[in-house]
Order: structure tokens, then sequence, then C-alpha cells
């Protein structure tokens, strides 16, 4: 991964074949100390554990994909909970036969390359679990 800041609160990334997303993102929020923002971002992808969460049964139905896919959309913000970073990046994928498919990103390697921008917010936005829902929602 490279990354360049290119203002106060944007930044504009590179994650490289055999890189894994989310750890790459986890790393460079941490290493700058960002504590709140969004993510936007293309690419392509040769693995990926993507999920929908089932509100009824409150648990993940996941699925992998072993493939050459292109990523047509990677979005997320960025916050915290418990102290720690928090991602939470939805994706969007198409296939060789041009099906796209999406949900929960749980994890992505990356085939190709992986393009992102990252802009910051200049606040701490923190996260909590809703037993009722059963999802970390924000915390106002």
């Amino acid at each position: 991964m490279e990354y360049k800041k290119v203002n106060d609160n944007n930044y504009v990334i590179r994650i490289d074949r055999g890189e894994e997303v989310i750890s790459k993102l986890t790393e460079l929020v941490n290493k700058e100390h960002i504590k709140a923002g969004y993510i936007n971002g293309l690419g392509a992808a040769k693995y990926v554990k993507i999920g929908l969460f089932d509100t009824n049964k409150k648990e993940y139905i996941s699925h992998e994909y072993e493939e050459p896919m292109e990523i047509t959309s990677l979005i997320g913000n960025v916050s915290i909970k418990d102290g720690e970073t928090y991602l939470h990046l939805h994706i969007n994928l198409c296939d060789k036969t041009m099906n796209v498919f999406g949900g929960h990103l749980n994890s992505c390697i990356i085939g190709a390359t992986c393009e992102l921008y990252l802009t910051t917010f200049d606040t701490i936005i923190e996260r909590e679990f809703n037993e009722e829902i059963g999802l970390n929602l924000y915390k106002f």
C-alpha cells in the first residue's frame, strides 16, 4: 500500500496486488490517527468475503468468492468502537459474465490494484452495540 495526503482532510490510497483491503486501511487510519472519515474507491479483486445482515436473526450470512472480479464500488466509513478503529465497508463487484453482486465487506484480497479516496473529519465518531438491532450503531 502507498498513499499520499493531498490536503488537511484527504488521502489518495493505492492498495497493491495480494494485499488485504481492511487490514491495509486499518494500518493507515491508525498511523494517521484518523477517528472519522469516508472511503470511496474501485479496483480489482481476486478474493472477497461479503455478507448480508439478516435483521430477523441478527446475524450475518456470508459468501466467499475466489475469481477475478472488478470492484465497481467500494464505500464506507471510519469510526471508533471501544477506543479502536472501526471500519464499516460495503463493496460491489462484477464477475467475468458481468453479473454484479455485493454486500458488507469482511475481507478482500486485491488482484491488480485498488484506488481509494479517504476524506477525514475533524471529530471523533463513536459506535456502540445496539441490542435491539444487533449492530454497532453510531453513538451520538
